[in-house]
């Protein structure tokens, strides 16, 4: 479908993400697009090339009314995961700087001790 509407596939799942496309029909390895999806991408596409910008394009698609599941309305959250052993992670919110790797190191160490006496 991407190669048909002259697009990237990661382009067809950020735009299904975003709520522009609806999901591949199937669950698993049998997912697949229907002529339906090929038409709702051309459309976007071609109101992109005329200068829409997404968020008037999704609510074009909702027939002028704001999405139920606008993207703006979801919080999202971009994480560092630090493998500080086997079975041990250290999440960092990515508005958080992480401690400096010597502070990593103590702190590898500290739950490798705590997780070994249990």
């Amino acid at each position: 479908m991407a190669e048909l509407g002259g697009v990237s596939r990661r382009t067809v799942r950020y735009y299904v993400q975003e709520g522009l496309l609806p999901a591949p029909l199937g669950v698993g390895r049998g997912r697949h697009y229907a002529p339906e999806h090929l038409e709702r991408l051309l459309q976007v596409k071609a109101w992109q090339e005329q200068g829409h910008p997404l968020e008037e394009i999704r609510r074009l698609l909702s027939g002028g009314r704001r999405a139920a599941t606008a993207p703006a309305e979801v919080a999202r959250a971009v994480w560092t995961r630090v493998e500080l052993g086997p079975g041990i992670e250290l999440q960092v919110n990515g508005d958080r700087q992480l401690p400096p790797p010597g502070k990593l190191a103590e702190l590898a160490e500290w739950c490798r001790r705590e997780f070994r006496k249990r």
